[in-house]
């Protein structure tokens, strides 16, 4: 345990931190399962969810919780992998 009072409050954030990235990391792999499932089902809203995972992919970037070229690669692979499952 740190007893230097900088290093608790930088534990304390980091944490808040942690548990922050952890949240827009498990949405961003929901919407991009629920994406590739829409994808493999045919269903009608395909694109809708796609724009929704590549939201989300977005935005986890912006906030720094990914790469920018991790994010550029994620979406290359899922539209890949939507474009492959549609046809």
């Amino acid at each position: 345990m740190a007893n230097i009072k900088s290093q608790i409050k930088r534990n304390r954030q980091s944490e808040k931190a942690r548990l922050r990235n952890k949240a827009v990391r498990s949405e961003l792999k929901t919407r991009t399962k629920r994406a590739l499932a829409a994808a493999d089902e045919g269903s009608a809203d395909i694109a809708e969810q796609a724009r929704l995972a590549i939201q989300r992919i977005d935005t986890a970037a912006s906030k720094g919780v990914i790469h920018k070229n991790q994010a550029a690669r994620r979406k290359s692979r899922l539209m890949a992998r939507i474009n492959a499952a549609s046809k």
